[in-house]
């Protein structure tokens, strides 16, 4: 049998162009290797957008639209919505008791959250304990491995350390430790330059349209040490160029070469890099959003969750004594 991945996403804007190349590309290749669940964390999503969580819904659809144009196969991968499955829930429920405080406290980025999230209130109950709520979403499907960043590795050994401790406390060895699946991410800025996030406002949606990529692209910095045109570039240390090797690696070279040697102008090369981005998003744009497709694909993709979730909890709940 082959091992089984979990890994989701929380539909709280649209998909850019930093998930494509961070994440969706990645989950295509682990089709290849792995049993992988691919879920729409949308209660993980509430917990930041509690006040305002009308567009949770819509981002859902367009979001499951996005990883089928990616390449995500509904048949070989199990897609579905966090909430259509409440044995989340029930093991979040189990877990946070088993949980010390300390461990939750101490993982980075729930303070970089509260630090770099403004407008919103986190300072919740409810969010100071999403790390527990992230672990029983692995554990639930007994994830042999989580596809993270170096930066999501405090999360995985949170889980890693209540697997143990169940363990003792229970005596009940229903859990196996799930490893990371360290992924080689390209980093990908935003538009402004600093890290492409939705709170930023700097990024490119999957599904938008040519003018917005056009006009998008045009705001892009390039490189600050070149004044005009006979000017060197310096590729090296140009946003722009960077999308070239990522998403055109076949012409960067040329790019970067009349770059460096003043062929190329900054406005030449981001009304060309819009061009190739807009070919990219086209399978985007056209993919299916309205609801009957993605609704039928989230029914059967709970449905099959739900059966490996249920069994799972038939033995939670008798190593816990409720059964």
């Amino acid at each position: 049998m082959r091992q089984r991945v979990l890994s989701g996403m929380r539909p709280t804007g649209p998909l850019h162009l930093g998930h494509l190349v961070g994440a969706l590309k990645n989950w295509v290749l682990l089709q290849e290797q792995y049993d992988c669940f691919f879920m729409v964390a949308d209660w993980h999503a509430l917990m930041s957008e509690y006040e305002h969580p009308e567009a949770i819904a819509r981002n859902t659809r367009q979001m499951v639209a996005d990883w089928i144009a990616a390449g995500i196969d509904p048949r070989r991968s199990v897609i579905f919505r966090q909430s259509d499955v409440p044995e989340h829930l029930e093991l979040y429920m189990v877990l946070s008791i088993l949980a010390p405080l300390g461990w939750v406290e101490r993982v980075p980025t729930y303070k970089e959250q509260l630090r770099e999230v403004t407008g919103r209130d986190l300072a919740t109950y409810g969010f100071l304990g999403y790390p527990v709520l992230q672990a029983a979403d692995i554990l639930l499907y007994k994830a042999n491995a989580v596809p993270v960043g170096e930066d999501q590795i405090p999360h995985l050994e949170l889980t890693r350390e209540i697997v143990r401790r169940f363990k003792f406390l229970y005596q009940a060895d229903i859990f196996p430790e799930p490893k990371p699946l360290l992924t080689k991410e390209a980093k990908l800025l935003g538009i402004d330059g600093r890290k492409m996030s939705k709170s930023y406002d700097n990024f490119i949606a999957l599904s938008e349209g040519p003018d917005e990529i056009r006009k998008k692209t045009q705001k892009m910095f390039t490189d600050p040490k070149r004044i005009k045109m006979t000017d060197p570039g310096h590729p090296e240390t140009c946003n722009v160029c960077h999308y070239w090797e990522v998403f055109v690696p076949e012409q960067a070279p040329k790019v970067w070469e009349e770059c460096r040697t003043s062929k190329r102008g900054c406005t030449q090369n981001k009304q060309e890099l819009a061009e190739a981005l807009i070919r990219i998003a086209e399978k985007f744009r056209s993919s299916p959003v309205d609801s009957n497709p993605v609704d039928k694909i989230l029914a059967e993709g709970a449905e099959r969750a739900t059966k490996v979730a249920r069994a799972t909890m038939q033995e939670v709940k008798k190593a816990v004594g409720l059964s």
